[in-house]
């Protein structure tokens, strides 16, 4: 089955992503059509759009203004 258009991302869709990060990087020509190819079942402009969100969710957290719900004891 392919998430292809989904807004969803499988465990093995974000390691393959993840995995893909280290080896295509912000240098390389066509990275994110290579990242995509190496994902499966997501388009360049879909991982391209996912690094992204990734980016400025590390930025909040950096911030200290991550509003994500923190677990008991935190």
């Amino acid at each position: 089955m392919s998430s292809r258009g989904s807004g969803s991302w499988t465990v093995k869709q974000n390691k393959d992503f993840e995995e893909a990060l280290a080896v295509f990087d912000k240098d390389t020509p066509d990275r994110w059509r290579n990242v995509a190819k190496a994902v499966g079942g997501k388009t360049a402009e879909e991982v391209k759009r996912h690094y992204e969100i990734l980016v400025g969710d590390v930025k909040l957290i950096e911030s200290g203004r991550d509003e994500r719900p923190q677990a008991p004891g935190n």
